[in-house]
């Protein structure tokens, strides 16, 4: 069961792509735009997280730290930002344990390889009060998360 809007976000304690802890407890009093997706270096990845990129600053205008989570190693999210010169921390989820976590975790059913540890494109906004204010799971890797909606989120926030 994934995490819905109004639940209690659960924590992420992960390594970022500069091999430093990231533990979402860390960041009470800004929100956090977490987005949970299936590879580094894939198409609609990659164009997902450049189109972030690219509107970097609205977010921070939000108060908002965005970071990406994926079960690729640090060393591989490490080049992936490097490739894309992305300016927000990626998570290595390795074991998948916080994408199973908020329910953002494909089980044995990502066809046709019938992969178990891989993140669904997903997009959740945590609040400075570390409650959960918008939750997307996309069944569909090749979808995007509704950006218009995750800013209009951010926006109520502030």
């Amino acid at each position: 069961m994934s995490i819905q809007k109004g639940d209690t976000a659960p924590n992420i304690e992960l390594f970022t792509d500069e091999m430093k802890a990231f533990n979402l407890e860390d960041h009470r009093g800004k929100n956090v735009l977490v987005l949970f997706y299936p590879g580094a270096f894939t198409s609609v990845c990659t164009t997902e997280l450049n189109d972030v990129n690219n509107e970097l600053d609205v977010y921070n205008g939000y108060n908002t730290q965005v970071v990406g989570v994926s079960t690729d190693s640090p060393f591989v999210q490490a080049e992936f930002k490097k490739a894309n010169a992305l300016q927000f921390p990626l998570l290595s989820d390795h074991n998948a344990a916080a994408s199973a976590a908020y329910g953002a975790k494909y089980n044995n059913d990502f066809t046709p390889m019938e992969l178990d540890r891989i993140s669904k494109r997903s997009a959740f906004v945590i609040d400075g009060d570390g409650v959960v204010q918008y939750a997307e799971v996309l069944e569909n890797a090749g979808n995007q998360p509704n950006f218009d909606a995750i800013k209009e989120t951010l926006a109520g926030l502030n």
